[in-house]
């Protein structure tokens, strides 16, 4: 199935309206259909907010995030169309995909 990933580059500890930016995310994803999405939490990266690392306690809450959608274009498109209305400035990479499940039947 070739559907689109759009992939969000936050910080764990970004909010927007009063909670975590990838709780929104996935709330503004499930309300215009898309089926689920993911967040991964980086221990380390680099950006234009200099270097994050997962060293010391401090650091608690400044590490990269990423908030990540499989859907079809559409969906991606009213999603990053939200983002945007938001007033949020998001990095985001988008690409196609091919989905598939192991051990099923091809066709």
């Amino acid at each position: 199935m070739e559907m689109l990933c759009v992939r969000f580059y936050t910080t764990e500890g970004m909010r927007h309206q009063h909670q975590p930016i990838g709780d929104w995310l996935f709330a503004q994803a499930r309300e215009l259909g898309i089926p689920g999405g993911t967040a991964f939490r980086a221990s380390a990266g680099y950006g234009r907010h200099g270097l994050r690392e997962d060293h010391f306690f401090e650091l608690a809450g400044t590490l990269p995030e990423c908030v990540e959608f499989f859907a079809e274009e559409g969906h991606i498109a009213a999603l990053l169309t939200r983002v945007g209305a938001a007033g949020l400035k998001l990095f985001y990479a988008l690409y196609p995909v091919r989905l598939g499940i192991t051990g099923a039947s091809s066709g």
